[in-house]
């Protein structure tokens, strides 16, 4: 290369440049509330079939970046996700912040972080947040059988790794550098 011409590597291009600190805020967020949103979106069903996507997207954030959303995130995203869910009021805010709790609990006292513990520690609160959702429809005067669920559940633990890919692809963008505008 001449000596007066400068190389277009990597290195040149992050150079003044800075992940956008609202974009790196706000898009956690944003995810999880759409994707409370959108079971009602696509279909509308008389036995749950879809998987509770925002449930999905709120494990996926927890467990790639467990500092991200603080352990209180749990409460405002389960009220929002009550408005659009069709259970009982309050189910979530309770169920999600147990989960938040669960996982931070787990993240503190499992040192070591795998595909396959932390599929497994997803299935597990997928499962218990499926079930307890209906069980407390089932106080709320809902009668359903717990057979009714089994689809949503299998479901939902097939789809968490394809959720988790978009996670850490959305997760990615986040953190994309930008110019910084002096």
């Amino acid at each position: 290369m001449p000596i007066g011409q400068r190389s277009g590597g990597a290195g040149r291009r992050n150079i003044n440049r800075a992940p956008s600190p609202l974009l790196a805020l706000t898009l956690p967020w944003l995810t999880i509330l759409l994707g409370s949103m959108l079971p009602g979106w696509l279909l509308i069903a008389s036995a749950p079939v879809l998987p509770p996507v925002g449930f999905l997207l709120f494990l996926s954030w927890r467990q790639l970046r467990p500092g991200l959303l603080p352990i209180w995130s749990g409460l405002p995203l389960g009220l929002f996700d009550d408005l659009f869910s069709g259970q009982p009021f309050g189910s979530a805010v309770l169920l999600w912040s147990l989960a938040a709790i669960a996982l931070e609990l787990i993240e503190t006292r499992v040192p070591w972080r795998s595909f396959l513990t932390e599929w497994l520690v997803a299935i597990g609160l997928i499962v218990a947040y499926i079930g307890l959702c209906l069980a407390l429809a089932n106080l709320a005067g809902a009668g359903a059988h717990v057979g009714i669920i089994l689809p949503q559940i299998v479901i939902s633990v097939l789809s968490y790794p394809l959720v988790g890919r978009l996670v850490a692809v959305v997760d990615r963008f986040r953190l994309t550098p930008f110019m910084v505008v002096q």
